[in-house]
């Protein structure tokens, strides 16, 4: 089998249970084609760059597989397919990363800062 990234967005006014759901429910597709999810991330609800289908903001999951391809097509299809998501971004890579992603290493970095205090 082999290992993938995919990147899902959803629509903003999902709430953040139902795009958790979204992660759980095509993890589970992958699945009962005969992959598996290897990790998942919700990274949240995020500004876009641009409007995608009148939608400025967008619900960002990561997912890590390890499936045939066949799995993978299954899931992409039922994704493009699917209302609440956007898009889908699929990449074949060699080996997963280990640990968390970019995306929330940046964000814990940010959160980890110490604030300047407020000039009044």
């Amino acid at each position: 089998m082999a290992l993938y990234e995919h990147v899902m967005i959803a629509r903003q006014d999902l709430s953040n249970a139902q795009a958790e759901a979204l992660i759980e429910h095509f993890g589970g597709v992958l699945a009962d084609n005969g992959g598996k999810l290897v990790d998942s991330e919700y990274w949240g609800l995020k500004t876009m760059a641009y409007k995608i289908n009148k939608n400025r903001k967008g619900h960002y999951a990561f997912l890590k597989s390890d499936a045939p391809s066949a799995a993978v097509q299954e899931m992409e299809r039922l994704a493009r397919l699917h209302d609440d998501v956007m898009r889908v971004l699929t990449i074949k890579v060699d080996a997963h990363e280990e640990g968390p992603s970019a995306v929330v290493q940046a964000k814990s970095a940010r959160d980890e800062r110490p604030r300047r205090p407020r000039r009044d």
